[in-house]
């Protein structure tokens, strides 16, 4: 049986107000293609179909439509909801698409999933748990107890569900599972907001042991294997959809499997979507323009950030981002000013004012316009809360 699994798509995600529709578009093509080339039997999509609750209609019309294409020769589709996603919405058409073979499970059950594959008859059985959060479990788990009790017992809960949706397994059948969650040891991005990945919501590899020969997982951006029983995996999203995933390889996994055996898995990368990329200039702006002029990452988002020794203006921002726009965030860095700021909590100097005064004293005595400061004020909070590699906002 040869299984596609794939994850978090997001779709209707946009980047600081940039559409990444057609790039999602893109990857459905691709996604289709994928399947047929390689004579895919059985798809998992595991969770964050969409990036809201509430998608926009042409997400929702993208959805279908790869429902739709990706089981039009009869191939199932077994598809979880996510922490993005709202859990009835993704199940409501349930009753109108189950006969082309399409399974949406969008609340934790305690009921398996049951495919037989048409090319082979071959049937596989599905542990599939959707995002498991307390609400959507219906219960309270740790009351008012600390953070390690309540990973404890939401560990523990969540182990307690998957043995019980295991229950059906058989030497003679295709073991497999499926959920949208953060197990221990996965690297974050910082674009699986905003829920708690890590924290209290752990759950521990031991949790997902329910003698599944192949746990496709959900939730976390990067493609990544996980230790514990059988072998575990995130397939990780199809685009980027944060620059702390900048430089990361895209892909979706195929797994071969068969009854009583050790699964293989490929990683099948993919082509479409735009690069995120920084650029960190320390040549200050004329090393920009020089970048631009190259055509240095022409079909990429930008997250630049310039050092410089005089302040810039909102002309030159402005110009900047006339010149591409792929640039997504414009972060100036003065070596005075970093010296200053780390001085601000024990000064206690407004950052406003440091900043008007730094540009009057770069300027000759100019006052910054109100704009500019409030573009510095952005800038700077955005800098703070930018989370470090392996963090979460």
């Amino acid at each position: 049986m040869r299984i596609l699994h794939t994850g978090d798509w997001h779709l209707g995600r946009t980047l600081e107000g940039r559409s990444r529709q057609k790039e999602q578009e893109q990857f459905i093509d691709e996604l289709v293609e994928i399947a047929d080339a390689h004579k895919v039997d059985l798809i998992l999509m595991a969770g964050d179909v969409y990036d809201s609750v509430n998608p926009p209609a042409a997400a929702e019309q993208l959805f279908y439509d790869a429902a739709a294409r990706l089981t039009a020769n009869g191939r199932p589709l077994v598809v979880i909801s996510g922490n993005h996603d709202q859990p009835e919405r993704v199940a409501s058409v349930s009753p109108l698409v189950l006969r082309q073979g399409i399974t949406l499970v969008g609340l934790p059950t305690s009921e398996p999933v049951t495919i037989q594959v048409v090319r082979t008859g071959e049937i596989a059985k599905i542990a599939a748990l959707p995002y498991p959060s307390e609400a959507r479990l219906g219960e309270l788990l740790a009351g008012d107890s600390g953070e390690d009790e309540l990973r404890l017992a939401y560990s523990a809960r969540v182990g307690k569900l998957m043995k019980l949706l295991g229950r059906e397994f058989t030497p003679q059948t295709v073991n497999l599972a499926m959920s949208h969650i953060y197990v221990l040891g996965g690297v974050e991005s910082d674009s699986e907001r905003p829920i708690q990945v890590g924290g209290a919501y752990t759950v521990d590899p031991s949790a997902l042991s329910c003698g599944a020969q192949y746990t496709a997982l959900g939730h976390l951006h990067r493609a990544q294997r996980v230790k514990g029983e059988g072998m575990i995996r995130y397939s990780g999203s199809p685009l980027a959809y944060s620059f702390s995933e900048a430089g990361q390889a895209k892909s979706v996994t195929l797994i071969d499997a068969v009854p009583g055996a050790e699964p293989t898995f490929e990683e099948i990368y993919l082509r479409c979507g735009r690069p995120l990329v920084r650029w960190n200039s320390t040549g200050g702006i004329d090393e920009v323009y020089r970048w631009l002029d190259e055509g240095r990452d022409a079909s990429a988002f930008i997250d630049l950030e310039i050092r410089l020794s005089e302040a810039l203006s909102m002309s030159d921002i402005q110009r900047l981002r006339k010149s591409r726009e792929g640039i997504i965030h414009i972060r100036p860095i003065y070596p005075q000013m970093e010296q200053e700021l780390e001085q601000i909590s024990r000064s206690r100097m407004p950052v406003q004012e440091l900043f008007r005064k730094f540009y009057q004293r770069q300027t000759g005595g100019a006052e910054p316009e109100d704009s500019l400061i409030e573009l510095f004020l952005e800038l700077t909070q955005e800098e703070r809360h930018q989370p470090e590699e392996g963090e979460e906002n």
